[in-house]
Parts: C-alpha cells; structure tokens; sequence
C-alpha cells in the first residue's frame, strides 16, 4: 500500500523536483501540495497523511511554526492517549522529512528519531532513504499495535515535541555561550578579535583562512562547521560549501551568469564570494531581491 504524503514548499521548482523523484522511487502518493505554511496546516487536516515534506524556510508560518501549530492543535484537541492506547480525538501526527538549502547548526538538531531532513537541491538516493525510513517506521508502529492507533507516548508525537525542545532550548543556551571574540594565528602571533571585524572565513586544503577589513590569518578549527558554532548565527551565513560570510560586511551583490550571485566583501581585496544555488533563496530573503 502507497504511503500518502503531501509536499509543502514556497517554491515550485522545488515542488515539482520532490514530486518527480517521488514518481521515479514509486510507492508514494502524493495527494495534494501546498506553497506556504497556512496551507500545510489546513491540508494536513484535511487529507490526514502519513508523511509530510515540509520546507523549513516559508513566508508567514515556517516549517519550525507549523510544526509547533500541529502539536498544539493536537493537544487542543485532547490529542492524549486513552486508556485503551488510542488517541481521543482518533487523530495522529504526520511523519515530517524537512526540507531545507541551510547544512548548518540547524541541521544537527533535524536528525532526531523519526524526523528525517533533504537537502536542496534533492539527491534521488536520499529521497529515497528517507521514504524508505518512514516506510519502516509505520510497519514498526503497525506492528507494536496490531494495526490499530498508536500506542500511549504516540513516538511520532513524543519525538516532534522533543525536536520542538532541541530547537528552543539548546539553541538558545548555545548562543549565550559563544565568545565574543575569536583567536586568529597571524604569522607567529595569536590575536583575539572581534566578530563584527571579521568579513569571511574560508577553507582551502583543510585550512581556514579568517579575513578581516585590516588583515588575514588562520583558526585552529579543523571545518568550517566547527567555526561556525562559535559565530553568532544570526551574523554570519555559510553562503557556500567553502566560505562563510559576514552578512553585515558584504559590500555588494553582483548578479552573475544563469540568475546566480556573487558577494563582494568590504576586505582591502573587494574578494568576491559565490552564492551556492541552495543558498540563493536565503540570499533573496536577506535582501529582498
């Protein structure tokens, strides 16, 4: 039997790529689309889905939002568990793969136990992995209630309110915790310096160069994703795979060939930075282009 699945992405490029790698895997049925948040909530109820692909980044209410709004539906609803197992509103939450163009701290917290997360652009391989976990995760929750409703701690429930927890929670303390200050190796010399100096962070053969507007050196971290945990998130963008940029020093965008953008940064050289088509939407976004 087809899972039943709804697409909800701002995009219809992006809608019509997952729905043409859903075709190709087979075994899916996508029973309607949607282009922003509203809808995902409305046709969540409506059609009552197994699986739901829910972009992160949409106007109005975003992925992490309509996330938020089902659970509290849910318990608005009196969406707990009877004593018999079955939830008293007979109702049960969609599996969620988010889809996202961001493979950044934000990331890490997708990766909980029945929540599943793609990439844009999609790879077909993993499209197909994360529908074929879904697919084992109701034979297994079929199998643990005989066929009937979930179980009392329904895990779809259960695990979404935790990925809602590691959002807020951690998140949060992790920015309290990051340095105002970083330490750079200029030639023989370690110097701390200010975050809001730096213009962008790049790695070429295993070695991060960090560039300010006065002068460049190097961090001791190993990835760019391990720089990035000490960088305010709401600062600093990974525009792409191998650098990450100050947003607030970018000093132009410059359009380039086939509806991409390069970053031309306020360093003494003017560097001028690729903008990774994933990141192209969040590039629209910051700017309003």
């Amino acid at each position: 039997m087809p899972i039943s699945a709804l697409i909800i992405d701002d995009e219809q490029l992006a809608r019509d790529e997952l729905k043409y790698l859903l075709d190709s895997i087979g075994g899916v049925d996508v029973v309607a689309q949607g282009a922003n948040g509203i809808e995902a909530v409305n046709l969540i109820e409506e059609y009552h889905p197994d699986l739901v692909f829910l972009d992160v980044q949409m106007p109005g209410l975003d992925g992490f939002a309509v996330l938020q709004k089902l659970m509290d539906r849910n318990w608005a609803k009196g969406g707990q568990t009877s004593e018999s197992g079955a939830s008293k509103n007979g109702e049960s939450l969609p599996h969620i793969v988010f889809a996202t163009a961001y493979d950044q701290y934000a990331v890490r917290a997708f990766n909980v136990n029945a929540v599943d997360y793609l990439l844009k652009p999609f790879d077909r391989n993993r499209v197909f992995e994360a529908v074929e976990r879904v697919r084992a995760r109701i034979a297994s929750e079929g199998a643990n209630t005989g066929g009937g409703a979930s179980a009392a701690g329904d895990p779809i429930e259960s695990q979404l309110d935790a990925l809602l927890r590691l959002l807020t929670q951690p998140q949060s303390a992790a920015r309290a915790a990051q340095p105002a200050k970083l330490i750079v190796q200029a030639q023989n010399r370690l110097l701390l310096i200010d975050q809001a100096d730096i213009c962008f962070a790049a790695i070429d053969e295993g070695v991060i160069r960090i560039v300010t507007r006065s002068f460049e050196g190097q961090s001791k971290c190993r990835t760019l994703e391990e720089l990035q945990e000490q960088l305010a998130p709401a600062h600093f963008w990974r525009a792409h795979r191998g650098f990450v940029v100050n947003i607030d020093q970018i000093r132009e965008v410059v359009p380039w060939f086939k509806s991409s953008y390069q970053l031309r940064m306020n360093d003494k050289q003017q560097t001028e930075i690729p903008v990774s088509r994933a990141q192209t939407k969040r590039l629209k976004e910051l700017f309003n282009l």
